[in-house]
Order: structure tokens, then sequence, then C-alpha cells
């Protein structure tokens, strides 16, 4: 009989290799509460362990299956203990901020995350913006599958929160505020946003209530923080969308780091699918980079630069629009000639100087420059008719107009010329004595901007050219021969060469502490904003305003994990420039700033569902509002009138549910209730604009059973309809509707080839560190969602139709991910 040990041999082995297999992978980088990386922690567990790099970067292997404690020390930092339960081959991120002057105190650990909740911020992941579908996919389209944050145009990346307008929204990037063109009217002519997917690693969003170190805007802010490269990396996104490509770098020396993004992107699949047929030719590109150089530990150096260009040309030729009752169904026909040419060209770099002094004393000095040049010319003449619809089931016409009668005409002319450019320069400090948190900031600003405003509107009504509706002239045609003279529907011209210089400061405090056995954390500070308004024929005009805001919260010491926040002050928001200009497109210096006083009550509750982590977090919020700059809203499109003549309020209830409901993936649902009204003149409160009711949003991951190489990624929006607007020059306390409901479904599904978890040695996966191809449908249920109407008159009955602007349909886009 043969010996039976080598067959034990080989089965000891495979054991061994089995068992040597069983591991899992953590890695991230280690802040400080400046968000400055802290080079040599020591990250030990067991017999495990390793250092961060000069990056504060680090990367461990540890066992899988099991808890494994992980304890992060540095000399100069509080001690932070983390404990971790990892699957086999799963590679997780954990970014901790240590504290200098904090103690930590038992089975609290400051997080990133943790740090931002007493704030009441929410982050987001930024591997999840990347993932998930939408036609506009990126930040933004995360942003609206949260509470209190609405958007009912798929083709805009612009959004509204907790009733404020698309001009209450502060963005950063780095710390460093930036803009968006003034111009855009429609969503299609946006192209791309200012923040760039691949280059993301943290993102922060709070709906209101935020610090006193945030800018004075009325809504929100979204911070974002660029990547600081630790290795080479190289990433690219393509789709029939168009394509984004990403390359990060760092010197041998780990001083200097660089990463670069360039975006292309062609609207053509989605615009040429609505029912205006076009010649749509859109070029939206842009390049952007973050470069950082270390000079010594105590001196950084770092550039952001972003160039964009988006060029759009758009020829429409009909458009055919069903809209009435089942029973008496209406079509309008129109035939275009004409066409629109568009031009934006942005320029934006900023320097950042960051001096550590000490580890309690960090002193910043940035310099920005925003330029744009904008042009916005378009002739298009639209001939339309009304007519009957087929209903016969079954007949082969069925759909199709049978008959049509003329309507009239409208022809629409704009010679839009903007030039702006913006300068920045700002300290930024703080300090930390004993746990006390002393932040400040002085900024100045420069505005320079020249506009050229020319748009007319000519109406012809079977063979009637139709005055303005508020003109003092009567026609009695046709009994009396009319002899003024023609008049367009609507006209205006206005040229503007403003200058506005702003001075801007804060200082707040902050500090974290106990109150018996509760971990509480206090906030407290102030605002002020200077800004004077001058220009060729405008009459010099400054105005100051003060901004007192506070936060508390408190995480009690109860069995349940409960925290509680409040918080509240006075928010002002100086009219930048285009809440200068009116209705006429005239500068209006005396404006004031638009003022609100915010109270936020927030709950989160942490607890664990089918043994996997979850958050329940709940928002109470009220805004008052006073010296309030009206507006109307045509798309994207605000028009102020310049006059602060309403007062408004707000409030509202926000809910979000989120965590693990498919084991290693994060999904979440949202519920908001926003109610807004504003009081024009004192004639009673109406509806505000952005008055959206209820919002239910979902965002859900998953894998295929049996298939977990196959991801399926689910964004679901509905919104009750927005006001919908009235015809020109009507009294909205006369006339008041509103658009339908907003329902949206976007599905993605990508099956990954290479991954963390599955790499190659060899063959031609083998240079690929992650790829993945994947199919989308956009609007999956292809509802008919409308963001404005056209109005219509019939000159034979007298009635004027609300015709909706339909958005896009269900469209399908294929999309590659790679990283190398």
């Amino acid at each position: 009989m043969k010996p039976k040990f080598p067959l034990f041999y080989v089965f000891y082995l495979l054991c061994t290799l089995t068992l040597i297999a069983q591991n899992a992978t953590i890695k991230g980088i280690i802040l400080d509460e400046n968000n400055a990386p802290i080079e040599n922690v020591n990250i030990t567990t067991g017999n495990y362990g390793t250092q961060t790099n000069s990056n504060g970067f680090y990367l461990l292997t540890i066992p899988s299956n099991k808890n494994i404690t992980l304890v992060f020390t540095h000399i100069s930092h509080k001690k932070i203990t983390s404990t971790f339960n990892l699957k086999n081959g799963e590679e997780t991120e954990f970014n901790p901020v240590m504290s200098t002057s904090i103690e930590q105190i038992a089975a609290v650990i400051v997080t990133n995350s943790t740090h931002k909740e007493v704030e009441g911020v929410v982050t987001l992941k930024p591997e999840t913006i990347r993932k998930i579908p939408g036609a506009n996919a990126g930040v933004e389209n995360l942003l609206l599958t949260l509470p209190g944050v609405s958007n009912n145009n798929e083709l805009s990346t612009q959004y509204s929160v907790r009733g404020g307008n698309y001009d209450e929204n502060l963005v950063y990037v780095n710390g460093i505020e930036v803009y968006r063109p003034f111009l855009i009217r429609s969503g299609q002519q946006e192209g791309l946003s200012f923040v760039n997917t691949n280059l993301v690693q943290n993102v922060d969003f709070s709906a209101g209530g935020f610090q006193a170190k945030y800018g004075d805007k009325l809504s929100s802010v979204l911070d974002i923080t660029y990547k600081t490269p630790y290795e080479f990396q190289a990433n690219a996104d393509i789709s029939l969308l168009g394509a984004s490509v990403s390359v990060e770098n760092i010197s041998k020396d780990s001083k200097f780091s660089s990463i670069v993004g360039l975006r292309y992107r062609d609207n053509s699949l989605l615009v040429n699918a609505k029912e205006t047929k076009t010649n749509y030719n859109p070029v939206f590109a842009d390049a952007q980079g973050f470069f950082n150089y270390k000079f010594s530990s105590k001196f950084h150096l770092s550039f952001l630069g972003n160039a964009s260009l988006n060029k759009y040309n758009y020829k429409p030729e009909t458009r055919q629009t069903n809209f009435g009752t089942f029973t008496e169904p209406i079509a309008l026909v129109v035939y275009y000639s004409g066409q629109e040419k568009d031009l934006y060209q942005t320029l934006f770099g900023a320097f950042k100087g960051s001096y550590f002094v000490n580890d309690k004393l960090n002193l910043h000095l940035t310099a920005s420059t925003y330029h744009t040049t904008e042009e916005e010319y378009f002739d298009i003449l639209a001939q339309y008719n009304l007519g009957e619809v087929n209903t016969d089931i079954g007949d082969e016409n069925l759909g199709e107009v049978e008959f049509t009668e003329g309507v009239g005409s409208q022809l629409n002319h704009g010679r839009n010329d903007l030039d702006a450019l913006i300068t920045n320069i700002e300290h930024k400090g703080n300090l930390n004595i004993k746990g006390h948190r002393i932040e400040w900031a002085l900024k100045y600003t420069n505005e320079d901007i020249r506009d050229r405003l020319v748009e007319w509107e000519v109406i012809d009504s079977a063979g009637f050219s139709i005055r303005p509706p508020k003109s003092d002239i009567t026609n009695e045609q046709p009994y009396q021969p009319f002899t003024g003279p023609l008049e367009p529907y609507q006209n205006v011209r206005a040229t503007n060469n403003t200058i506005i210089n702003r001075v801007q400061a804060y200082a707040q405090w902050s500090y974290r502490s106990t109150i018996k056995n509760s971990d509480v954390w206090y906030n407290a500070g102030i605002r002020t904003h200077n800004w004077t308004v001058n220009g060729d024929g405008i009459t010099k005009n400054t105005q100051t305003v003060y901004s007192p805001r506070a936060q508390f919260a408190i995480k009690p010491d109860w069995e349940k994990d409960m925290l509680f926040r409040v918080a509240g002050g006075l928010y002002y928001q100086p009219p930048f420039y285009r809440e200068l200009r009116d209705s006429a497109g005239v500068v209006q210096p005396n404006v004031k700033a638009q003022k609100s006083f915010h109270l936020v009550l927030g709950n989160d509750y942490s607890f664990k569902m089918w043994v996997r982590p979850f958050k329940l977090t709940t928002e109470m919020y009220y805004k008052g509002l006073s010296d309030v700059n009206t507006y109307t809203l045509e798309n994207v499109r605000i028009r102020y009138r310049a006059n602060n003549n309403a007062k408004a309020y707000a409030y509202g209830l926000d809910m979000r549910l989120n965590g693990e409901f498919v084991p290693g993936t994060e999904s979440w649902f949202s519920f908001g209730y926003l109610k807004t009204e504003e009081n024009l003149d004192n004639r009673g409160y109406i509806a505000r604009p952005t008055d959206q009711r209820l919002k239910f949003a979902a965002l859900f991951q998953d894998y295929i059973p049996n298939m977990p190489n196959l991801k399926v990624y689910l964004n679901l929006v509905y919104n009750t309809g927005l006001p919908g607007g009235s015809p020109s020059y009507a009294d909205p306390y006369i006339y008041q509707n509103r658009l339908p409901d907003y329902k949206r479904a976007d599905l993605g599904l990508q099956y990954v080839l290479v991954d963390n978890q599955k790499q190659f040695n060899k063959g031609w996966k083998k240079p690929f560190k992650e790829l993945s191809f994947g199919f989308e449908i956009f609007n999956m249920f292809d509802v008919q969602n409308s963001i404005t109407n056209t109005w219509v008159r019939d000159v034979y009955t007298k009635t004027q139709y609300a015709i909706p602007n339909y958005l896009t349909p269900r469209v399908f886009n294929l999309r590659t991910r790679m990283r190398f």
C-alpha cells in the first residue's frame, strides 16, 4: 500500500494557502482638523502594523471575517481606536481625523463622517457618485436623491434646496468658491458642471443652518475636496454622452503631486430624443488640474485651474405636442426656421498657500480669478397651428394630426453678450487653544461685469401683430384702422458696465466637551459683508450686513445611538450681478440683501438591522424671509424684479434612511415635505416658483444573485408639480397653475471584469486595476415630464392654451469605466 503522507501534505498545503488568502485590505488618508495629511502615524493591530507616508496615506492587510481593532497613534495627536470586520478580499477606505487637543471618549471615534454629523453635514462617497446613473451623472445627480434638494430638469446640473432658487447655493472646491456662467437659459445649454467627479476625494453637503465660515447665500453649501494623490493612477469613463479621463501622480520625494482631468460631453443623445426635431451640434469640454507642492512640512503651495468651452449650435425644424383630454385631444404643430448659436468660455485659476505654524496655528492665503465671456445669439421663427388628433383606435393613423387651423407665428431675436472678471483674495486662519477652535477669514472681491442685453419677441396671430398687453395705445381693429406704431410683444434692451467691490469677514468658535456622560459640541460665529455697486450711469451705493449664526449638538449617554442638533441664525444674500438686474435688464444699485432667519432641528438615529448598520436622519426647518427679491423662472433662467417688494417663508420636514439594505453596499430612501409662499406688496401669500410640496427619492445598489460581478444601480425620484408659471404680463395673483408631477427612474447595469478583489497577473486584463462595462436606461418608464409651458392663443375660440414643454423620453446609453 502506498503511503498516504503525500496526499496529507497536499491537503495541508491547500488549507494553509486558503487560510493565507483569507485577508482583507484597509487603506485611507489620515488628516488633522484642517484637512492636512499627517505623516508617520502608527497603525497597529497585534502583529500587523504600518505607518502613513508624507501624504498621510496608509495601506494595511488584515485578517478577514473576524473583529480586528486598529490603533492609530501619533506623538502630536490623540489616539484613535476602531474595530473592523471585513470579508475575504474586501477593500475598505477609512479616513480618520486626528485631534490635537480633544480626548477620545470610550467607544466614540472622531472620523471624518462623525465630525461632520454634529454640523448637520451629509458626507457622500465619491465612488457612489461615479457609479450612479443619470442623464447628468455627477455630484449634482446624487444630490437630487437627498431630501430637500429638487430639480425637475434632468438636462440641468442646477438644483433648488428647501424652497430656494438656483442662485442661492454655495459651491466650494478645496475651500475656494466657484462660479457658473450667467446667461444660461435652458438645461440643454449647460454642458458640464464645474466639479469633475474623477478628481473628487470628499463631498460634504449642508441643506441649511450652516456655519459662519461659509459664504453669504440663503440655501445650501456644497463643499468639495479634490484628491491628494499618493501614487500614479489613470482613470477613464466613456459613454455615448461623452468621455472623461484623469491622471494623478506624485514625485519620488513626495513633495509634488498633481491630478489633471479632461472632459468632453455631447448632449445630442438626449436632445435628439425630444419631441422637437433639430440639428443640434454642441461642444462641451473642459480641462482641470490641481497641483500641490510641499516646500517643507510647514509650507504648502497649491494651484487649482479650470478652462471650459461650451459651444451650443441649435437649429430647430419641427415640433408636435399632443395635449388636451382623451376625448378631445389637441395637437400643437410648429414649423421652425432660424437658429441659435451660443458660446460660453470660462477660465478659472486659484493659488493657495498654507503655512502650518505649529500644531495649534494654521494660516492660509488664497488668490483666485474667474473670467467668463458669453455670447447668446438667436433668430428663430416659429409658425404654429392647432390641430385635431385622430382618436380612432383601429385606424392606422392613430395619433396623427388630421386637420390644423392656423394660429400665428412668433419671432424671437436675441443678441446678448457678457464679459465678467471676478478677482478674489482671501486670508483664513484657525487656532486651537485647549480644545477651543477659533477660525477667521478676511476676503476682498472685485467684480467687473460688462453686459449687453437685446431681446425682443414679435407675435403675429391671424394676420394681426399682437401688441404688449400693458400698452396704453387702444387698438380698435378691424372697426377702425390702426395708426399707432408697431411694437414687439416683448422688448428688452440694456447695456450695463458694473463694478462691485465686496469685503467679507467672519470669525467663529467651536468647542467639544461633555455634560455628565453626554458628548456636546458648540459652534458660534458671525459674518459681515460690505458691498459697493458702481459703474457707468449707476449711482454709487454701499451697504453692510451682519450675520450671526450658532449650532449645538449633543450625543446623550443612552443605550440607543442618538445625536441631536439645533442650528439657527440670520442669513443674508447680498445681490450678485443677476439679482441687481431687473426684468428690463437695467441694473438697480439700491437692491438690498435678502434676509432669512433659519431654524433647524435635527436627529440622527444609528441602529443595526439584519446585523448591518443603518441610520435615520430627520430634520425640521423653518425660514422666515424678508426683503425678498422676487423673480420668474423659465426653464433654468431666473429674471429678478430687483425691487425687494416681498416677504416669504418656508418650512418643511426632511428624512433619510440609509444603510446596507444589501450587504456591502450603501443605499438610501428620502422623503421631503416643503411649503414656501411669498407675499408681494402685502397682497397676500401665494406659492413661490420653487414650492415643491412632496418629494420621494431612492438610491439603490445591488448585485445579481449568483452573478456578483453584475452590479445594479437604481436612481428613483418623484416630485410633486411646481407652479407652472403664467402667460407673459399676467398677474400671478390671478393666474396660478401647477405642472404635472415629476417622475423619473434611471437604471444602470454594470458588469465588472476587474476590481480590487479580481486582479490579473497576465493577459490583456493585467494593466487594469478596474474595468467594467455598463448599460444605462434613462427615464426607464418613459414618463412625459414637463419643465415649462408655452402659451398659445386660439384666435377663433379666444382660448389660451398652456402647451407643456416636455423633457427627455426613454434613452439608452452604453458606458465603460477603467482605472490603471
